[in-house]
């Protein structure tokens, strides 16, 4: 067997002196974000070798402007700790830091060296090559990333705790004595971020095959592309998959890769893992981790952009790329080629990811020469019908717009209806009970609302309807409410509710626009801070036009046009 790869866990004695001193020092803490405990994990078992800790500034800055590390290594994707700047004005060099995971158990520790404020920008550009937030890594870089970074000696304290699929979650040492164990020399690995279908599953055999190797099948299960099957259902996809590969051949393990979508730079990134993890082939089909399509609709990255770049850095990183081409399914034949192979003229057959959730949607057909049917099983019980799911109804506008009358109207409707439990997220007491202890700062009413968000989701995530009406006047923090509710798989349907601040004003019974013209209320949307208007809600809708029973019913509408709203009648 290789030389294993070196791990940057704390001996017993070390650890038990760490956590000695995080005591005796009151040291200060960070609950690391899902990306980060992802990265820590793979930094401390050794799958981000030759790492042994997060980037410093100068490793950083290298990487973004050659894709090495500065000692020349090549390394393509920055792997840092970011902090909020709260934090980072409690740090000092030589002190320490504790590193605790989202139930507040410590994972590691690290000695403060350097605290960096990068250009996340530059960062955009130099990795990814765009600023475009239709990226969903620059989106995340630009929206979800703190703005320090903090970097120093790091030493793993306890390994990230999994109480999911055990026996597939193996360390990159681990997976390669099993390899040893089974005396497997030639092993070709395949990422997926996406259940597996037949196509999947002969472009797998086709490797395999042509290069006489043991298959790896390594599916990442940190974070992914927003909008992906998630986790869960794909490792039980991936087992069900499993049965029609010869056992003896095949392995399956699990990934915990937090991925970026970085295309040329990240399938570098992929190969130095999998090299890692024992794996002496790598496949590479075609626009390996693409994020999509940009404002224009074109493509972020040639279509090949990621097979060149891992052709060329195959010998220094050493592993073999196994090329791929797009496979398809030849009806004339009864089976999939490359589609290279096929001949002028000749029919082919694809469904892509798009028009598969589609069908899901709609409850419609999946045809068997694209899928499994304990495959498509697995993806109909987690991806019901839209007229199945639960979903969030979003009003948002001005205070006086008529928000919170429409949505008692649109709740005593659905009510009506009768199809699923219905729950109205608006006025003081909702607000008294999430939030009594927040004022009305930015950031206060920030935080309001991602808890009312929050909650939403947990509400559509069962199954049920949570309507919504607050002001909510910040257009990140709406986003990233909907990126919460869909994350659950649940509908988010944003209602601008745009009545015009003259007749909000002119409603006002209680006074408040007054009494913030005459400087009595601070910070007041409308007046003294901005409401930032939805670029592209689900609906527009100007109480001065429309009666509160007619805005209902255009919501109503929209949600039969979406498809969530199914027979009232059924049989």
């Amino acid at each position: 067997m290789p030389d294993p790869v070196p791990e940057h866990y704390a001996s017993p004695a070390e650890k038990d002196r760490i956590l000695g001193e995080i005591r005796e020092t009151k040291a200060p803490h960070w609950n690391l974000t899902r990306r980060q405990l992802c990265d820590l994990e793979l930094i401390l078992n050794g799958a981000f070798h030759p790492l042994s800790g997060f980037l410093g500034p100068l490793d950083y800055r290298s990487v973004l402007q050659s894709g090495r590390l500065r000692d020349g290594t090549l390394w393509p994707i920055p792997v840092v700790l970011d902090i909020p700047e709260s934090l980072a004005e409690r740090l000092q060099p030589g002190m320490l830091l504790e590193l605790r995971e989202s139930e507040g158990i410590p994972v590691a520790a690290l000695e403060v060296e350097t605290l960096d404020r990068p250009d996340h920008l530059e960062e955009a550009l130099q990795v990814f090559g765009t600023e475009d937030r239709m990226h969903p890594g620059v989106r995340y870089l630009l929206e979800s990333t703190h703005p320090v970074h903090v970097s120093g000696v790091l030493r793993g304290l306890t390994p990230p705790p999994h109480y999911d699929f055990r026996p597939l979650r193996l360390t990159p040492n681990a997976l390669r004595a099993k390899f040893d164990a089974l005396g497997w020399r030639r092993v070709i690995a395949f990422q997926t971020r996406n259940p597996l279908h037949r196509a999947h599953v002969e472009l797998t055999f086709c490797a395999a095959r042509e290069h006489e190797a043991n298959l790896l099948l390594h599916p990442s299960v940190g974070l992914t592309r927003p909008g992906d099957v998630d986790a869960y259902t794909r490792v039980r996809c991936y087992e069900r998959v499993l049965t029609h590969y010869p056992a003896a051949t095949t392995f399956l393990a699990l990934l915990p890769l937090a991925m970026r979508m970085g295309g040329p730079r990240e399938v570098l990134l992929h190969m130095i893992i999998r090299k890692n993890f024992g794996a002496s082939h790598f496949i590479v089909g075609r626009d390996h981790a693409g994020p999509g399509r940009d404002r224009r609709g074109e493509p972020f990255y040639p279509p090949f952009a990621a097979r060149e770049a891992a052709l060329a850095a195959s010998a220094e990183i050493g592993i073999e790329v196994v090329p791929f081409d797009e496979m398809v399914y030849a009806p004339r034949r009864g089976q999939y080629v490359e589609a290279a192979e096929l001949a002028p003229g000749e029919e082919s057959l694809t469904l892509s990811g798009t028009e598969l959730r589609r069908r899901l949607a709609l409850g419609l057909e999946i045809p068997e020469w694209f899928s499994y049917p304990e495959v498509i099983q697995e993806l109909r019980r987690s991806h019901p019908p839209l007229s199945k799911r639960g979903f969030v109804i979003f009003l948002t506008g001005l205070s006086g717009a008529g928000k919170s009358t429409i949505a008692h109207v649109v709740t005593e409707r659905l009510l009506e209806l009768g199809t699923r439990p219905v729950t109205l997220l608006d006025g003081d007491h909702v607000r008294r009970m999430l939030s009594s202890e927040l004022g009305f700062s930015r950031e206060h009413r920030d935080l309001h609302i991602q808890r009312l968000g929050f909650v939403a989701a947990e509400i559509a995530k069962s199954g049920g309807v949570a309507i919504c009406a607050p002001i909510a006047p910040y257009a990140e923090t709406r986003r990233a409410v909907r990126a919460e509710v869909e994350s659950r798989l649940a509908g988010f349907i944003e209602v601008f509710v745009s009545t015009p601040l003259r007749t909000c004003e002119a409603r006002d019974r209680k006074g408040l626009y007054a009494r913030a013209r005459a400087g009595l209320i601070p910070d007041f949307t409308g007046v003294s801070d901005p409401y930032e208007v939805p670029e592209n809600p689900d609906l527009d809708l100007d109480t001065t036009r429309m009666t509160p029973e007619e805005a209902a019913q255009r919501i109503m509408l929209k949600l039969e046009h979406l498809g969530y709203l199914g027979p009232s009648h059924p049989g």
